[in-house]
């Protein structure tokens, strides 16, 4: 391995300095990796968004009954889309954490990262084969096939980034552990590769077994988390050498939790990937033909697009809804100080059933009008709405039970700011689930009840800081009445004589 260069002798004060006085001595092809994992993160967050084409794109005719539908074909697809979406992340996790160890790159690990780009977006093809034949071992095949290059390609830069110590950290620089680093981010970068590698193999022998493969992807970092703290508790605390160890290596951020920044970006980017879709399907659905309107509608444009109305009610409540969403998100991460393991795990949940809110769009703009299937494309939108939003509570939760350690000091032990951020966290679970049960109820107000939830959660967004004040106004006054009677009573006790409190 070759020695590290020196940056400019003596002490540099801060690490920015040291990255551009470092960054300046190596020459210009030598620069610092922010505007790649800029670009990589935004790639990443796309494709992971645009699994859910192949399932909102799926046909239903409109005298196919949507039960049916949805048991043959969007329950399998979902469920697909839904497990690699996860997978998606998890790439982009241990790229988080490559990226973590090198700091400053050069052309070659510049071309090394855009060819894990491009395997990267070859995934939705290889997700479309999966949906539509998951009976097909070739899908699969295929699908692992592109996690195995990727992981290998990452593995290719975390040797080149060791062999070449200036672009790494400067931590692991002056670190005696070198190679424990390069081992630990190795093993991190191809766990997930190994296990698709036997999905591909078994893909061709025992198709679910492949499927359960490439789940345990997901699960794996945090099933050996689980086992290492069910080993700690049942076999008591680690000695003190192996102690010492652990912080001395991880002292280093590997065995934190991913940046809150980078976890905001990554979000932000599926925001807005899941908004651009909806405007995609009104620009291919929603245009009529010249010919139809000549001959239908004697060359009167507006009233072609009159027909189109439901839908552009679909979109504009989509839209509303996806917006709101981030919107609860955004306050969420102000809040937020530093994001745990779990918070971000919950986080990707609840994107994954963002990253739906298409399919909902579609079912609701495609049976919008009176059909039989109207009741069951409306609950499907609601149960992904509710998914989207419980687990942004989930999140504010988790949260709360380390404040210390993930809240702003204004946001801790409760107050107006407590109550504000659950009511808004609160407000599209409740409504989403209100509306599910009432279209269950009453069947034939079903659209109606649909729609009124859409217009009014903004006006109820709007109130929620009102609403919330007079409720906190009222429980205070309710308190101090409530500690005025009992300093009254004490007062009265006092002035009683002894006597007369021993009668």
């Amino acid at each position: 391995m070759s020695a590290p260069r020196a940056a400019t002798p003596g002490p540099v004060p801060g690490e920015a300095l040291h990255g551009r006085a470092l960054e300046l001595e190596l020459g210009s092809s030598t620069q610092t990796s922010h505007r790649l994992l800029a670009y990589s993160d935004a790639l990443l967050s796309i494709i992971a968004t645009v699994m859910i084409l192949p399932v909102a794109h799926t046909k239903i005719h409109p005298d196919q009954k949507l039960g049916e539908s949805v048991q043959q074909l969007l329950l399998t697809k979902i469920a697909v889309y839904l497990m690699t979406f996860l997978i998606v992340t998890v790439a982009w996790a241990a790229h988080v954490r490559l990226f973590q160890v090198i700091e400053l790159i050069d052309d070659v690990l510049a071309l090394l990262n855009l060819a894990c780009m491009m395997i990267i977006t070859f995934l939705p093809y290889t997700f479309s084969l999966m949906a539509s034949f998951p009976g097909v071992p070739f899908g699969i095949f295929l699908f692992s096939v592109c996690a195995v290059v990727i992981g290998l390609i990452q593995a290719v830069i975390v040797l080149y980034g060791f062999y070449h110590p200036h672009l790494l950290n400067q931590q692991i620089q002056v670190s005696e552990n070198q190679n424990f680093y390069k081992r630990h981010i190795l093993k991190i970068i191809l766990r997930g590769p190994i296990l698709c590698f036997l999905a591909a193999v078994f893909s061709f022998v025992f198709i679910p077994l492949s499927y359960v493969l490439l789940g345990l992807v997901i699960v794996f970092p945090h099933l050996s988390r689980f086992i290492t703290w069910c080993k700690t508790k049942i076999l008591g605390q680690r000695n003190e050498e192996e102690e010492h160890h652990s912080l001395e290596t991880f002292s280093f951020y590997l065995s934190e939790p991913l940046s809150k920044e980078r976890v905001e970006a990554f979000s932000d980017g599926v925001y807005a990937i899941v908004a651009t879709l909806l405007i995609l399907d009104i620009c291919e659905d929603n245009v009529p033909d010249p010919r139809e309107v000549r001959e239908k509608f004697h060359g009167s444009l507006l009233e072609a697009l009159s027909e189109y109305g439901p839908n552009y009610l679909a979109y504009f409540g989509s839209f509303v809804t996806i917006g709101l969403l981030w919107f609860v998100h955004h306050s969420l991460f102000l809040y937020v100080t530093k994001a745990t393991r779990l918070m971000g795990l919950l986080n990707i949940l609840s994107l994954a059933f963002i990253g739906g809110l298409p399919l909902a769009y579609q079912l609701t703009s495609e049976f919008a009008e009176k059909s039989h299937n109207e009741i069951e494309a409306i609950q499907v939108s609601c149960v992904i709405t509710f998914f989207a939003s419980i687990f942004q509570f989930a999140i504010w939760t988790t949260a709360l039970l380390h404040e210390r350690e993930t809240l702003h000091l204004f946001a801790r032990y409760g107050g107006k700011e407590h109550a504000f951020m659950f009511a808004k966290l609160a407000l599209y679970p409740c409504v989403s689930l209100g509306a599910f049960f009432l279209t269950c109820l009453l069947s034939e107000f079903s659209t109606e009840i649909f729609h009124l939830m859409q217009i009014v959660i903004p006006f109820a967004f709007l109130a929620l800081r009102i609403f919330v004040r007079i409720s906190l106004t009222l429980i205070k006054s309710v308190m101090s009445l409530s500690r005025r009677k009992v300093v009254l009573l004490e007062e009265e006790e006092a002035c009683l004589s002894p006597t007369d409190t021993l009668s």
